[in-house]
């Protein structure tokens, strides 16, 4: 008989009125009901406070203060978790019915499974799990929020975002997760979608230039080869000159 794994989907929110209560709605609308909502708001301006407290018997714990920013809301929120397993779902983002029944099935098929991708609607259909490209793409796996799944133990071992990154702090805990501890991931099939990832949101107010030089820091911080690293930057600087000169 299959377990029942608790699953904790934490929400990050900032001034999310737009599609926040669509996003909180489609975790109540699963067909695996045994999970909690943590739902961490960093001092919203606009209405995202009162579209919680209209939905807050749906949602396990919320909390409205000042951050230092995305990882460290959703640290905050890992360390509110009680469940097996973790989530990340953004508010301007959705899960599809079955996304959770699906994910409790995988962790109970594979025992030993640490962390899980699924395939996600973003600009187009993002699906499978790829870690050889880990060490100059970021094309190895389809998304943070929406698809990304990791059992809290393995989650605890690997450690909490590191904060000295502002924009791609994910790709630097999933360098740990996969090339440090060595954890065992794997994909769902390509028709197990999850869910929708909308864009617009965060990722997009970030320049172009910023997101080049974070992600060397990071290939840097982890242990790459210098002159490796730095010769993904000046191919990718170069094949995107236009996106660094036009933001």
């Amino acid at each position: 008989m299959n377990k029942q794994y608790k699953i904790s989907i934490i929400t990050v929110t900032k001034n999310s009125e737009n599609f926040l209560e669509e996003c909180i709605l489609s975790l109540n609308q699963q067909s695996y009901k045994n999970f909690e909502h943590i739902l961490i708001d960093g001092s919203s301006t606009d209405n995202t406070v009162n579209i919680i407290k209209k939905h807050q018997d749906k949602i396990t714990y919320w909390v409205s203060e000042k951050d230092e920013g995305l990882y460290d809301a959703m640290n905050k929120g890992i360390k509110k978790c009680s469940g097996d397993i973790i989530g990340i779902l953004n508010s301007d983002d959705i899960y599809y019915p079955e996304t959770l029944k699906i994910v409790n099935q995988y962790f109970n098929l594979h025992k030993d499974l640490d962390f899980l991708f699924g395939s996600v609607n973003k600009y187009k259909l993002l699906y499978g799990y790829n870690p050889k490209k880990i060490k100059w793409s970021f094309g190895f796996y389809t998304t943070h929020s929406v698809g990304f799944f990791i059992k809290k133990t393995s989650q605890l071992k690997v450690g909490l975002y590191n904060l000295k990154y502002k924009f791609s702090s994910d790709y630097d805990l999933f360098y740990r997760m996969i090339v440090h501890f060595k954890l065992k991931g794997m994909a769902t099939k390509k028709e197990e979608i999850f869910g929708k990832f909308r864009s617009g949101g965060f990722s997009s107010r970030i320049s172009y230039l910023e997101y080049l030089i974070e992600n060397t820091k990071i290939r840097l911080d982890n242990g790459q080869n210098i002159i490796f690293v730095y010769a993904i930057f000046l191919a990718r600087f170069l094949r995107n000159f236009r996106k660094v000169i036009n933001f």
